[in-house]
């Protein structure tokens, strides 16, 4: 099949695509302006004169059950494939070539052209090619349509027109966040799986790939990497400054406790605190200075939202009014768990787009107004009217005059106390149960349970196994369920999962609490159909507000900042600005920009 597309692409493009040359560029972004010229030597966040020596040892939670495949592919595994393009980390939507040196986007932006770099091979020594671009995606889309929907849902076809160059039609136009897919789609070397091997099969083979770094070895405890000498991209200069450890091992620790120990006698170098208890209770500046260790934090801008809600089923009938939702949003006591036992650390996300310029404040502006002015009889009033905000408390006791205006708001929707118990006109109590599958999140979710039953309100909790999890939420059986809806930013990509009529029946995508509003929907096309970041965030804010006054998620935390300790053995650039890329995680770490410093360690 993929002969016969090539020959009949070759004879339908020597007619179409030739007629008006794409004007290539070194990168893109259709949300602004790029930051990096196209004679850029490097990245301003890396030390392009880094050394490239020593040995890097990190650690992992999850057992290497696998080298390769769709899912649960070994950590670290991103470093042995390039992708088409990269994203720059310390730009929103800024768009550089890799595997490809040049992209052009057609004057009606329905087709994008992208030209490989010829110096693009894979670790045996054979090129890169389109023809591995066109196999890869064709690979894709037979071995599951679901892991291949961010890029299927929008590809209308993928023509080649020669070994190098390609182009990729879509079924309307492009956006920002099609051309950030891109960043992720994943190059499969088609001669390697001559044979018919499924490139994304979970297997235990070791893959080839083309990336800084190859696997030497593994096991179910550990997995580790060498840097590839011979890389052939090692001097771009979306790549200077990077990848200067000649080693990468991933150690398997299923406990944090163990890990956490293990990290302090030297087993490995940097370890990520997710635990905000130990962050602030078992870190005692002194000690670690003693010992040789560094305790920093960075705030990264690529996650943005709600890191945790609770998500309402609005498909339940007592849910469906917007007046008990708001009631059971009040009656969350955000300050008391974050001071109890939060350590303070946390803040609270009163936006879907929390911690970006995306975020509602105050009253609509007048581009937001005239958004919403045809659907205002549609919209509540409070939506021109008041800004969102959500009670503060004191952080001590029972908020008494928060959960006094939450059973206010219940009697208003018809729920009264008879006896101590919550109750409908017809007698029925009110029963509700929160599920969750993270056995940590009881500590924050009892107190909230308690406050619920102060209202009258026969609450419970109920804790899931994975799996379980996985069909509660497919079949929504479940009155509130905790869930992460952070977004990666800019987020327009991912809002129609999450909140669009579309994906609102059970089953589908992650419109977990069954949202249908005809304003939301249109709002959301705005969104991801606006020319540059301006007007997009326009219509991010007009859904913001729309979603808060819906009260369809309790808001929890906003994505936390990463906290890490690291032996003092590493040279760092100045990453201060590099805030669109994890420290550890994703495709693209700001990790790989340190060095290991003799210096350093002579000195200890």
């Amino acid at each position: 099949m993929l002969y016969i597309r090539l020959l009949s692409t070759l004879l339908l493009l020597s007619s179409v695509c030739f007629a008006d040359k794409p004007q290539y560029q070194h990168g893109i972004s259709l949300l602004h302006d790029l930051k990096y010229p196209a004679d850029f030597t490097h990245f301003a966040y890396v030390n392009p004169s880094a050394p490239k020596s020593g040995s890097l040892t990190l650690s992992t939670t999850f057992p290497i059950q696998n080298i390769s495949g769709s899912w649960g592919s070994a950590p670290g595994l991103d470093r042995t494939s390039d992708r088409l393009f990269v994203r720059s980390a310390d730009e929103l939507s800024g768009v550089y070539g890799l595997l490809a040196d040049g992209i052009a986007l057609s004057a009606d932006q329905k087709s994008l052209f992208i030209r490989l770099n010829r110096l693009a091979r894979w670790h045996d020594g054979v090129p890169v090619t389109t023809r591995d671009v066109l196999f890869s995606y064709d690979a894709l889309a037979s071995f599951s349509p679901t892991s291949s929907l961010y890029l299927d849902s929008w590809i209308e076809s993928l023509e080649v027109i020669n070994d190098r160059e390609l182009v990729i039609h879509h079924r309307e136009v492009f956006t920002q966040s099609n051309l950030l897919a891109m960043t992720t789609f994943p190059v499969k070397p088609a001669h390697f799986y001559a044979d018919g091997d499924d490139p994304f099969e979970i297997s235990l083979e070791m893959p080839l790939g083309n990336g800084p770094y190859r696997i030497t070895g593994y096991d179910r405890d550990y997995v580790q990497y060498e840097r590839v000498e011979d890389y052939w991209a090692h001097d771009l200069p979306v790549n200077l400054g990077r990848y200067n450890f000649d080693r990468i091992r991933y150690d398997v620790y299923m406990d944090a406790t163990v890990a956490r120990e293990a990290f302090r006698k030297g087993l490995f170098d940097l370890y990520v605190e997710r635990d905000a208890r130990y962050w602030y209770a078992a870190n005692d500046a002194s000690v670690l200075q003693s010992a040789h260790l560094l305790k920093d934090t960075r705030q990264v801008a690529r996650l943005i939202g709600q890191q945790w809600s609770l998500v309402f089923n609005t498909g339940r009938e007592k849910f469906r009014d917007r007046r008990v939702r708001e009631a059971l949003t009040l009656a969350y006591d955000f300050e008391w768990q974050n001071r109890a036992l939060q350590h303070g650390s946390q803040r609270r996300a009163f936006s879907y787009f929390a911690g970006s310029t995306l975020a509602a404040t105050g009253l609509p502006s007048e581009e937001e107004l005239s958004l919403l002015a045809p659907f205002r009889d549609q919209i509540p009033e409070r939506v021109f009217t008041e800004p969102y905000a959500l009670p503060v408390s004191t952080g001590h006791g029972m908020n008494r005059a928060v959960l006094d205006r939450s059973r206010q708001l219940l009697a208003d929707a018809g729920w009264v106390i008879n006896d101590g118990r919550l109750q409908n006109k017809q007698g029925q109590p009110f029963t509700l149960e929160i599920v969750t599958q993270h056995l940590w999140a009881r500590r924050l979710l009892l107190p909230y349970i308690q406050s619920l039953r102060v209202l009258g309100i026969d609450a419970r909790l109920r804790l899931l196994e994975m799996v379980q999890a996985v069909r509660v939420k497919q079949q929504r059986q479940f009155d509130l369920f905790f869930n992460d809806i952070s977004f990666a930013n800019p987020p327009m990509a991912s809002l129609q999962y999450y909140f669009s009529s579309e994906y609102a029946e059970p089953g589908t995508a992650a419109n977990l609490g069954g949202i249908r509003d005809p304003v939301v929907d249109f709002l959301i096309e705005r969104a991801q159909r606006t020319p540059d970041i301006d007007t997009a965030s326009i219509a991010c804010r007009a859904l913001d507000r729309i979603l808060l006054w819906g009260f369809y998620h309790i808001p929890l935390n906003m994505p936390e900042e990463e906290r890490f300790l690291y032996w003092d053995k590493f040279g760092r650039p100045d990453d201060a600005d590099a805030i669109y890329e994890y420290l550890t995680d994703g495709l693209a770490r700001v990790i790989d920009t340190w060095w290991f410093d003799d210096v350093r360690v002579r000195s200890q």
